[in-house]
């Protein structure tokens, strides 16, 4: 038998995603040999997901890049020449500090890629702000941040749902948590089984649909005019807690006449859910108290996303949810430094005011909080030299030609650009445009902090795996920093930097790492002793903030382009409304060369209802094409009663690893984002293009 010491277990936190779920790696002889969920962490209790548990599969992928490579010839013909880490980083700085000298440094832009609840975003921005340039870009319009600043403006935290008590009442709107936070799911399921009930909001049915009392599929994009319909109700027939509302909200007359303007039957004709049903789930909600309302990505998708999740803070605020036992509470945090934009990491008051504003999207009016640079700003820079040229480019973990919209006009952009280098794990279709290209290490390769957007937690991840040739993106970073003559503005080691992080814990990583979980602690009614953290100090259901800002002070439904009611007429050539949904196997359009992840879901596929298949000539695995004003994508048609027959669901991220690198890997066959508009109208508040509810044709190949 092999020594006791030459084995162990590890515990860390998975990275392919942002859940944050604690792993623990089993190592002999320092080998990776198992991976499991920790149930010990109380993020995943032990669970992991499909993406989590093929994880060593990312690690030892023959595909992985290992080594610096230099484009050879012309951007995207898929011919690299090897190059030293000491060479790509001088080119790099190099390419960086001459659009510097030339046109200033807003002529770079530094864009982030998905967000994994580690620090790289901090470090991108923290680069991009001592080099002096404002354009920073993420994908927060579009991801997870409309839901935070709607509740923030209303009442001044983001809501985390109290499972513990537990809820009596749990709506599901617009998340699969089956296939995102799986532990949510199961605590979901659990509080079912205890009696709690259960609707959900949903183009399609999902599988944990069979346990709903109510499920309602509104059309995609109309989800702001079903939630102004429940708060009509709501308010109408008096469900609403009176005595909450009486002393800790503002505005709550504006509100009532506000809401005339939004009966069921307007949600009916807006929404395809019937007025009745409107009342149905309206009273449930409002009967079974406590409630949470657990809201995903889906809402985020189109310009409304903003006064969506405000109309859903008001929807909790009417029921006395907040604060309240088995509700949606306000949490302390975990003691670190937040990686989603703490001042003393990114070091944004480097950049004075009137730099700031010279980002590319300083001219749209989005609202004062907002510091990023919308993508269809780089495109328009880019192509078209407005508000001013942009020249060169740094890419960390993003596919951009797969999930920024029109795709087209993102491909010209990209090869357009005088330089761009891209930091990744795989070649991409968008790094295959790079002028330079970094192979970065995954999480099994780094240690670090991972404090997930959801939850109230800081936990430990270590290192367990060295791969040759991969640097971590904050050795990548520091790298160009030094380059660049600003080294004084970084750490010595991405250690002394995680010590930092953890300033506020009075802990260094050393301690950490045997601590391995910072939680921070629920506040329950938290606003009796403090009030709300807004400048009311009550839930603001009229914002004067926002109404001086210059945008809609109680959530106002708009229409979206393109759609049967704002076009009418379109319905005679594009009969489908267009949603999309990500596949629990692949974390946006990463992980299409993992087998095993891939023979579970192979192709892409367009999701249509039988009768609507039928009538357009289609059967089940047909390729079809989706199209719509901008392009053409093809798929493979998969049927299912379980959406509406006006409905085409369109799978998201695909491209092929599997095709040749001259023709960047199939990248336009059938992304979605072929199909998509990076034009105007945007989110007033945040420049928010629309993803889905857009309409669309489907037609044999």
């Amino acid at each position: 038998m092999a020594p006791e010491v030459d084995r162990k277990i590890v515990k860390t936190t998975c990275g392919q995603c942002n859940a944050g779920c604690g792993m623990r790696v089993h190592l002999e002889k320092n080998r990776i040999v198992h991976l499991e969920g920790d149930p010990e962490s109380p993020v995943n209790q032990g669970l992991l997901c499909p993406m989590g548990l093929a994880s060593l599969d990312y690690l030892d992928h023959p595909q992985r890049l290992r080594y610096p490579l230099k484009k050879k010839g012309d951007k995207g013909s898929g011919r690299w020449e090897r190059v030293s880490w000491e060479e790509a980083l001088d080119l790099t700085a190099e390419a960086l500090q001459n659009v510097k000298t030339d046109s200033g440094p807003e002529s770079a832009v530094f864009i982030r890629g998905s967000f994994k609840g580690r620090y790289q975003g901090a470090y991108l921005a923290r680069l991009a702000n001592a080099f002096g340039s404002p354009n920073i870009a993420s994908m927060a319009s579009v991801c997870y941040m409309p839901r935070v600043s709607g509740s923030m403006i209303t009442h001044g935290f983001n809501p985390v749902p109290d499972y513990e008590f537990p809820p009596a009442c749990i709506v599901v709107w617009g998340a699969n948590m089956a296939a995102t936070r799986i532990a949510e799911h199961k605590k979901t399921i659990q509080a079912v089984q205890s009696g709690a009930r259960l609707m959900i909001i949903d183009p399609r049915q999902l599988d944990l649909s069979v346990k709903a009392d109510i499920h309602l599929q509104p059309r995609p994009g109309s989800d702001l005019a079903l939630a102004l319909g429940l708060l009509n109700v709501i308010v109408e027939e008096k469900l609403y807690d009176r005595e909450f509302v009486d002393r800790w909200t503002v505005g709550f007359d504006k509100l009532e006449s506000h809401l005339k303007d939004y009966p069921p039957a307007f949600a009916e004709q807006a929404t395809w859910v019937k007025a009745d049903a409107v009342r149905q789930a309206a009273r449930l909600y409002a009967a079974h108290r406590p409630a949470v309302i657990q809201a995903g990505n889906a809402i985020d998708h189109n310009g409304n996303n903003f006064q969506t999740a405000r109309a859903l803070a008001i929807l909790r605020a009417l029921t006395g949810n907040l604060g309240r036992p088995g509700g949606e509470l306000s949490c302390s945090p975990p003691g670190v430094l937040s990686p989603l934009g703490a001042p003393e990491l990114d070091l944004r008051k480097l950049i004075p005011d009137e730099v700031r504003g010279k980002r590319l999207s300083a001219s749209e009016g989005l609202m004062p909080h907002v510091f990023y640079t919308l993508p269809q700003n780089i495109v328009k820079a880019v192509l078209e030299g407005r508000p001013y040229p942009l020249r060169a480019g740094f890419i960390q973990g993003g596919n951009m030609l797969l999930t920024y919209t029109n795709a087209r006009r993102v491909y010209e952009a990209f090869r357009k650009l005088e330089f761009l280098a891209v930091a990744d794990m795989f070649m991409s279709p968008t790094a295959a445009l790079a002028d330079v290209v970094f192979p970065a290490a995954g999480f099994l390769e780094c240690d670090s902090i991972v404090a997930p957007p959801y939850y109230p937690v800081a936990q430990v991840q270590q290192k367990v795996a060295h791969v040759d040739g991969c640097y971590s993106d904050f050795d990548i970073i520091s790298g160009l920093a030094q380059r660049l003559d600003l080294g004084k503005h970084f750490w010595e080691s991405e250690l002394d930097s995680l010590d930092d992080i953890l300033k506020p814990a009075g802990l260094t990583f050393a301690e950490f790492r045997k601590v391995g979980v910072l939680e921070g602690k629920k506040e329950y009614r938290k606003h009796e002793k403090d009030g709300f953290a807004t400048p009311s100090k009550k839930v603001e259901l009229f914002s004067e903030r926002l109404a001086e800002w210059g945008f809609d002070p109680l959530p106002a439904y708009r229409e979206l382009a393109e759609t049967p009611f704002s076009e009418p007429a379109l319905e005679a050539e594009y009969p489908f409304v267009l949603t999309s949904w990500k596949s629990g196997l692949f974390r946006h359009s990463s992980g299409r060369q993992i087998s095993r992840l891939r023979e579970a879901h192979p192709e892409p596929v367009v999701w249509l209802h039988p009768e609507a298949a039928q009538a357009h000539g289609i059967t089940d695995n047909d390729w079809v094409f989706v199209e719509t004003r901008r392009g053409q994508i093809r798929q493979k048609a998969r049927l299912t009663s379980r959406i509406d027959p006006r409905v085409a669901g369109v799978d998201y991220g695909w491209w092929f690893p599997e095709k040749d690198a001259e023709g960047m890997y199939g990248w336009d066959e059938s992304n979605i984002n072929m199909l998509t508009d990076d034009a105007a109208p945007y989110g007033r508040e945040l420049g928010t293009p629309t993803l889905r509810g857009f309409a669309c044709k489907i037609y044999k190949v």
